[in-house]
């Protein structure tokens, strides 16, 4: 079983779930209250006949089944796979995880905007200080399977990849110290600068952002300086890109951590309507691993 191997072997919990064990036991018990008040819940609105505590016990305690949802966001076997590996079927492995994803997505916020979201003076707050940095910002293209329909496969065939696929947006402090905001599951045609002015709307309007030459034209922004035809950039010019190239290698940083979760970075298999969610939780994960996301004991 793949939990009773990290509880023998807890240094190597972040190889296979993606997260530290002292992070894992703190989201272990986020998770169970999450659970228990759902099921307290569930039960205020019951009509019972028969007493509480009937039908079939499930073989896996929570913190298995939340390891199980885990394991499939950091390594993505197959259903199958998955339900050998806990001791379960295909049907109760799928089952399983899509019932903890909605629960880990509620307790893990996807980004900073996210977290101060429900509180107005502290969206503001934040906002403003914000305008003290100059965001990182980049994008991020993941495989679909193509659709049999002609119309669907047209608007997810990106050009730029020669597949089909979902772009992400994603925004974050200088040296990849948070993600500050994501925008996900756009089809991958989209261009980038269009996206760029959509999230942009979530900032104030004098933030100030950086980015590759794909955001060129946008407001607020800096990009490098793009050669002209037959012309050489000028020294100033050149060193201008390379320093802003090595503070743009922080947003690289943080894609390369959203995507060491395989369900990120390899064709997505599952329904489409599950992306935004379960990318969503991954980008929460992500700001767990790096301890820009304190859960509360």
């Amino acid at each position: 079983m793949v939990f009773d191997y990290i509880e023998k072997y807890a240094h190597r919990t972040k190889q296979i779930l993606g997260i530290s064990y002292e992070q894992l036991q703190s989201l272990l018990r986020c998770a169970e209250k999450r659970h228990q008040d759902i099921k307290v819940k569930q039960e205020k609105q019951k009509i019972r006949i028969n007493a509480s505590g009937g039908g079939r016990p499930s073989k896996l305690s929570i913190s298995e089944q939340v390891c199980l949802c885990l394991f499939y966001l950091r390594q993505m076997p197959t259903f199958q796979v998955l339900g050998m590996m806990f001791g379960v079927s295909k049907t109760e492995a799928n089952d399983t995880f899509h019932y903890w994803i909605p629960i880990l997505r509620d307790i893990l916020p996807s980004s900073l905007l996210e977290q101060v979201s429900n509180n107005e003076s502290d969206l503001l707050f934040v906002q403003e200080v914000l305008t003290n940095f100059r965001l990182l910002v980049d994008s991020l293209e993941q495989p679909i399977y193509r659709d049999s329909d002609q119309k669907e496969q047209q608007k997810y065939f990106s050009g730029k990849k020669r597949q089909h696929t979902l772009k992400s947006l994603m925004f974050g402090i200088p040296e990849g110290k948070d993600i500050v905001e994501v925008e996900v599951g756009s089809p991958g045609p989209t261009a980038d600068i269009n996206l760029f002015r959509k999230s942009q709307e979530k900032f104030d309007n004098s933030q100030p952002f950086a980015g590759d030459k794909g955001f060129q034209g946008g407001k607020n922004i800096t990009t490098p300086h793009k050669k002209k035809p037959k012309r050489e950039l000028s020294q100033q010019q050149k060193d201008e890109n390379k320093a802003l190239s090595s503070n743009r290698i922080f947003i690289e940083h943080l894609i390369r951590l959203l995507k060491i979760f395989r369900i990120a970075s390899q064709r997505f298999r599952l329904k489409l309507e599950t992306y935004e969610q379960i990318i969503l939780t991954v980008c929460g994960l992500v700001r767990l691993r790096i301890g820009s996301l304190i859960l509360p004991t």
